[in-house]
């Protein structure tokens, strides 16, 4: 059952918080609810972040990595070979079915690097904010200015 609901009320007051709503909003929505594969999302400081993926089984070519539109992308999807054609499994327990995982990465956020160690696959992201969208102290003075119109 979904319930649909709006934080329009809550952000009149707000500006430029209109995307936040979005995102909650998609958030809600999301009904995927697979767990597969296992994730974390790990702080390393303030401005440091890693994704764990749990990818037993995947090689490095089994798995893509990719952002567009401010969406980090992670598919895996297991290659199948002419030696695993011919095993017939008695139980197989290792699931190695393919998969897609989605993170909307925040403003400034860049992916800096992956790697694939012990069966984990580590994408570190690192914050870079311009100059130019860090806080500015603004001087309050009569000597400025006035606008005319």
């Amino acid at each position: 059952m979904t319930t649909a609901f709006s934080l329009a009320p809550l952000f009149r007051q707000s500006i430029g918080f209109d995307r936040f709503n979005d995102l909650f909003e998609s958030a809600a929505r999301n009904e995927s609810g697979s767990g597969y594969p296992p994730y974390n999302v790990e702080k390393h400081g303030d401005e440091h972040y890693r994704i764990v993926v749990a990818a037993a089984g995947f090689e490095e070519q089994d798995l893509e990595l990719e952002v567009e539109k401010g969406v980090l992308t992670v598919s895996g999807g297991k290659q199948r070979d002419a030696e695993a054609q011919n095993v017939t499994y008695l139980h197989q327990g290792i699931a190695q079915r393919g998969f897609k995982l989605s993170f909307r990465l925040a403003d400034h956020i860049e992916v800096k690097g992956a790697a694939l160690v012990n069966g984990l696959l580590n994408i570190d992201l690192l914050r870079v904010v311009p100059e130019e969208a860090k806080a500015k102290r603004i001087p309050i003075g009569s000597t400025a200015p006035a606008l005319q119109h």
